[in-house]
């Protein structure tokens, strides 16, 4: 008897032991996870892939507010720049990346809304695969030709198109893209017939246009207005209700005749869906800050021809919601399929 009762506190205290064990590591296992999870975000460098090559306007901007969020987070930003496939490159990688809050999408209406209605196939879902973040800035687009191109304004331009029909050639940044859209609209409205020739990104767009390679493109203000300002491309006229501060003297497409033409974009912000929402919320309120700083608009902003919009990440939902229908329209007005 005195043989099994000693058993019994061998092995009872065994027990004891063991379960002493593990809950001390439990709550050491638990302190941990808790000290994780109060860790400040960003812990580690953020990454915000881009859509264009290096140099660009975009790439200016995204650069720009990459610089200050580093700033305010204590932690690098990179850009990564993967250009390519109207914006479906960036898009795709940024979808299947982990739903963590370090990786973000910076990216214009044709991820978020144009892609779906231009191919029969996309390899992601807008409203599945990512969370909307915010709107950064709107942009309006300028009608630039080659310097010798024998028109000066909108009317004159229609009618030499026209009497030259595919004769003419006009430049994007991709078929199907911000660039591409307003030319192809705009040659539906007046029967216009010119050649597209798309490019993986605005500088070699510009510089083809500059050397007459191309007789013209719709481009982002702040990309054109530094050819424009020393003679080698030809302003025509310009998106928006009032004149670019930057471009005074080149009139609205409204002020030129041609109301119902419309020639602008804006940049928007996502994340992997499933990124939590205080993380996105963060990125929200602290890229608003960034854009509203008289410093930023006149470094990156009006200089470039954008307008800033600061929007929470339920706003940007919201705007996206009826962007959607209207891109369907865009599209359909334009007569572009890209397979």
């Amino acid at each position: 008897m005195q043989q099994a009762r000693r058993l019994i506190a061998s092995i009872t205290s065994t027990l004891v032991a063991s379960l002493v064990t593990s809950l001390v590591t439990s709550i050491v296992t638990l302190l941990g996870a808790g000290q994780a999870l109060a860790q400040p975000y960003p812990s580690r460098p953020v990454r915000i892939v881009v859509p264009y090559p290096a140099g660009g306007p975009a790439d200016v901007l995204v650069r720009g507010l990459g610089q200050k969020l580093s700033e305010i987070w204590g932690q690098p930003v990179v850009v990564d720049n993967r250009p390519g496939a109207n914006e479906m490159i960036a898009a795709e990688s940024v979808a299947k990346s982990p739903a963590d809050g370090y990786t973000f999408l910076v990216a214009s209406d044709s991820v978020f809304t144009l892609n779906p209605h231009l191919y029969s196939k996309v390899p992601y879902d807008t409203v599945r695969d990512f969370l909307p973040v915010t709107r950064l800035v709107t942009a309006n687009l300028m009608l630039v030709t080659r310097p010798d191109f024998p028109a000066s304004n909108m009317r004159d331009l229609i009618d030499y198109v026209k009497k030259n029909p595919g004769k003419l050639t006009y430049a994007s940044v991709g078929a199907g893209g911000v660039n591409h859209l307003p030319m192809a609209w705009l040659s539906n409205q007046h029967g216009l017939t010119m050649e597209h020739i798309p490019y993986k990104g605005l500088p070699p767009a510009l510089q083809d246009v500059v050397a007459s390679r191309v007789d013209m493109m719709v481009a982002v203000i702040g990309g054109a207005m530094p050819f424009v300002n020393d003679g080698r491309i030809k302003a025509i006229a310009v998106a928006g209700k009032t004149r670019a501060t930057v471009a005074p003297n080149v009139p609205t497409y409204a002020e030129a005749g041609f109301a119902n033409f419309d020639a602008s974009f804006y940049f928007g912000v996502a994340a992997p869906r499933g990124t939590p929402a205080e993380i996105a919320n963060k990125f929200a309120a602290d890229a608003a800050k960034i854009v509203a700083t008289d410093d930023f608009k006149a470094r990156f902003l009006t200089n470039l021809g954008f307008a800033p919009v600061t929007e929470t990440p339920e706003q940007f939902a919201n705007f996206l919601k009826g962007d959607r229908e209207l891109a369907a329209q865009k599209v359909k007005i334009s007569g572009a399929k890209l397979d």
